[in-house]
């Protein structure tokens, strides 16, 4: 089942390295009775980084990995020669991941780019050598500085899906239909509520070889922005999708109703995500007759783009693909 290797939150345990001590060390040559302090610094503790991957799409290959530790430096030597460096643990992460103190829940950076690198947890300093330490009034200082010691924190990591297109509707509204109607995802389907438990992707082909990407985000249910339901595990997954495609079923007691209920939900959970482009899908329009579906019509909101679109029978799904794609490439967000 996809649930099992979609993996949308880890949280892990990260050490940083600590820095080597500085060397406590007099020069000693031949000829040479009593030299000067030549003790070198410790090297620095290996840092904890996170590095954005295109190449992944979960964070599947963190979910058993809890404890990550960054190498210690090495100790600083005579002859005024540093440590080593502590080696750096790099943690590829896909493209939308979140880094969170898992104590405030407070975010600390989000990985947007390819190859983008981010320091997670710094290593420790490595202590200064004897060396430092000479002055005119101490020609032997017979101290050398510890190095500082790795930080550890418990880290939530929380993946964003990146998609052109983003499905939101409450469940059952017949996004998966959809999704697998236009594209070669298989999302489980059936007829109750939170049939989708994780966010499907599908590759939707358009004219002349062009093609977008369409996420089945899985159902809102009102209140999810306080995250009742499956809250804000879905929410967030919006927030990184161009175009925001709302999905009413034609048998809905109240279309606008709805469509505005998820709207609430969208702006209390983050108001921005009202700047992005929307357009409205009357899905199941099959079930619906002619007459029906004029007084329909009349009664969906005027603020938005909206069509009727049956994914069993394919009506309307070449029409909203236009749609999808003049959204893609414009220029301005719907107001």
């Amino acid at each position: 089942m996809a649930s099992s290797n979609f993996i949308d939150y880890v949280k892990i345990n990260a050490r940083s390295g600590a820095g080597g001590p500085g060397a406590l060390h007099f020069r000693r040559e031949k000829h040479v009775e009593k030299g000067g302090p030549d003790g070198g610094d410790g090297g620095r503790g290996g840092h904890v980084i996170l590095k954005g991957s295109s190449q992944l799409w979960t964070l599947l290959h963190l979910k058993y990995t809890k404890h990550i530790k960054a190498f210690d430096g090495k100790g600083g030597e005579g002859g005024r020669r540093s440590g080593s460096i502590g080696k750096d643990i790099i943690l590829e992460v896909p493209l939308g991941t979140i880094a969170k103190n898992s104590e405030t829940g407070d975010q600390l950076f989000e990985i947007t780019e390819e190859g983008q690198e981010v320091i997670l947890l710094r290593g420790g300093r490595g202590g200064m050598g004897n060396d430092h330490f000479k002055s005119a009034t101490n020609q032997t200082p017979q101290h050398a500085q510890p190095g500082e010691p790795g930080l550890e924190e418990w880290i939530i990591l929380e993946l964003k899906v990146l998609a052109d297109v983003g499905l939101v509707g409450f469940p059952n509204a017949g996004k998966s239909t959809l999704l697998s109607a236009v594209s070669a995802a298989r999302p489980e389907i059936a007829d109750y509520p939170f049939t989708t438990l994780v966010p499907n992707l599908g590759v939707v082909s358009y004219r002349d070889y062009k093609s977008f990407v369409m996420a089945d985000i899985p159902g809102i249910i009102e209140g999810a922005s306080q995250g009742k339901g499956l809250g804000l595990r879905f929410l967030r997954h919006i927030e990184r999708n161009s175009i925001l495609l709302f999905m009413v079923p034609a048998d809905s007691e109240d279309i606008k109703a709805e469509y505005e209920t998820l709207i609430q939900e969208l702006k209390t959970y983050n108001p921005a995500l009202l700047d992005k482009n929307r357009i409205l899908a009357i899905s199941k329009i099959d079930v619906l007759s002619d007459s029906e579906r004029s007084i329909l019509q009349s009664q969906l909101p005027d603020t938005i783009p909206s069509t009727f679109i049956s994914a069993i029978t394919q009506e309307g799904i070449e029409r909203l693909k236009d749609m999808i794609w003049e959204q893609i490439n414009s220029t301005f967000p719907v107001s």
